[in-house]
């Protein structure tokens, strides 16, 4: 081939934990070499004192990156401060900014794409943000050259939604670009997912790869596909394109194609969208998507005579909160959508962005009482979405606890309880109708099941109700510590009143 390769670190979340991180990066160069650039993706900076203290010592040049560094914008608002210009700056020596979004090239001729912060869930778009403008802007230009192959790096801080589909493992997998016998080979891609620097599970936050550009290499070398390749995630087996839209996918939908012409894709028009028959008067219009409909009676779709209104504790637009029946402790409650749902990867936005509300004002309110919150939605055996919220005293366990908690218990039931990355959305490891099982704690980090077989039904409960935990193994199962309809009364007009003033549904 004789190319020399390029030898590139890449690292998730840094967080703030720069001495870290640049310890680390040392140590390996000791032992393998000089590496040529340390990619970053993720939050860079963080938000505490000593974290700012550390960047205070590479800003003034008393400390300096021991490799060329590269890295992405802030993924949310507490860091955006730090990313002034959105066309990309040096920070400090040997560290740069790459900007909000757009193509790097390196002396070797390494072509980078980046695309900073997470996708928009709304309009006008946060800074840390990016739009499917964005995404055309930086796509079209690309594509729109006959001599395009591809990009040889993209790098995100968010998981392309579905990459992980047909992967054995969700973090590092290779799939093709092509459909085999009926398309001409195409060069793989590799998606590699990474941990937060120092992150306590222990989990992987550096990755090293040698790689040549591949406007270098012989085409043969460049189409050859390693044994453990995958079939494409976005594209079906009959060659068509899987995916809605590349450009222009609601929000929540980030799908990043460099590939859109190949195996019967369309090119996106001058504006960025793909061609749509519909819009040019080929096919009749579109009818408005219905509403979801349970196929029998729901004890949780508001308007439904079973549902049980005397356990409603607040009500929104599209969500609403109701104490759990038998719960665990008097404050676990339920966080619904008003319409019918089976799961968190089938609501729209707007439905999403009121959970979150919903999830937001809990955890105030319980930190109000000195609790911590943990999150958890079994979708499996269920025909309604029921986010269960449950609080747990700090004075009890801390949130290490209850991860180890629930962690232990997997393994014990022989199951694999994974730990996803902290910007990923749900929507990113479960396609709708896939069972799972999923917890979310107050460090914001996330676990996940993906169900295949049996599960346990009452497994959050167990785990929460364990002695390690709250300690009341008697109520592991609801059934087994139900109230009267007085007491549900009772429990439910209590708890109104204490959450109200975290209750944002009476400031509309």
């Amino acid at each position: 081939m004789g190319e020399q390769p390029v030898r590139v670190l890449v690292c998730g979340d840094v967080q703030g934990q720069f001495n870290a991180l640049f310890s680390r990066v040392q140590t390996i160069q000791k032992k393998t070499g000089q590496f040529d650039l340390l990619l970053c993706v993720g939050e860079f900076f963080g938000s505490t004192p000593e974290a700012e203290a550390e960047w205070q010592q590479f800003k003034t040049g008393a400390k300096k990156a021991p490799v060329h560094t590269y890295v992405l914008g802030a993924a949310s608002p507490d860091t955006e401060t730090w990313f002034e210009k959105a066309d990309g700056c040096e920070l400090a020596e040997n560290i740069t900014y790459l900007g909000r979004r757009g193509v790097f090239t390196g002396v070797s001729g390494l072509q980078i794409a980046y695309v900073s912060g997470r996708e928009a869930q709304r309009d006008p778009a946060p800074a840390h943000c990016f739009t499917r403008e964005d995404l055309s802007a930086l796509v079209t230009p690309l594509t729109g050259g006959s001599r395009f192959r591809g990009v040889d790096v993209l790098l995100t801080s968010q998981w392309p939604r579905g990459v992980w589909r047909f992967g054995n493992n969700p973090v590092s997998a290779p799939s093709q670009n092509h459909v085999v016998l009926q398309e001409n080979a195409q060069h793989v891609s590799r998606f590699i997912a990474l941990a937060t620097v120092n992150n306590p599970a222990k989990k992987k936050y550096l990755y090293a790869f040698n790689i040549v550009p591949m406007k270098t290499l012989d085409p043969s070398e460049l189409v050859r596909q390693p044994q453990d390749v995958t079939e494409n995630p976005y594209r079906r087996t009959d060659g068509a394109d899987n995916r809605k839209t590349s450009f222009g996918a609601p929000a929540g939908q980030f799908f990043f194609d460099l590939g859109g012409r190949r195996g019967g894709g369309k090119r996106p028009d001058q504006d960025g969208r793909r061609p749509d028959r519909r819009r040019d008067g080929q096919l009749p219009p579109k009818q408005p998507r219905r509403h979801p409909q349970p196929t029998g009676p729901c004890w949780f779709c508001l308007a439904s005579p079973q549902v049980e209104k005397h356990l409603v504790v607040s009500i929104g637009s599209n969500c609403y909160l109701a104490v759990a029946k038998g719960g665990l402790t008097p404050l676990h409650v339920l966080i619904l959508p008003i319409g019918h749902y089976q799961s968190v990867v089938e609501l729209g936005s707007e439905v999403v962005q009121e959970m979150d509300k919903y999830k937001s004002a809990l955890k105030n309110f319980y930190k109000s009482k000195g609790q911590r919150c943990v999150v958890f939605e079994r979708n499996y055996r269920s025909q309604h979405l029921q986010l269960q919220v449950v609080p747990v005293p700090l004075d009890r366990c801390s949130t290490e606890d209850i991860k180890e908690a629930f962690m232990v218990q997997a393994e014990e039931q022989q199951m694999e309880l994974m730990e996803i990355p902290e910007h990923s959305d749900l929507k990113q490891i479960a396609p709708p109708g896939t069972p799972y099982f999923y917890v979310e704690l107050d460090s914001g980090e996330k676990l996940f099941h993906r169900i295949r077989k049996h599960f346990p039904l009452q497994f959050g409960r167990e785990v929460l109700a364990s002695e390690a935990l709250l300690n009341v193994p008697s109520r592991a199962d609801w059934k087994e510590c139900k109230q009267s309809r007085e007491e549900e009364e009772q429990s439910c007009k209590q708890l109104r009143d204490d959450f109200q003033p975290f209750d944002f549904t009476w400031d509309d």
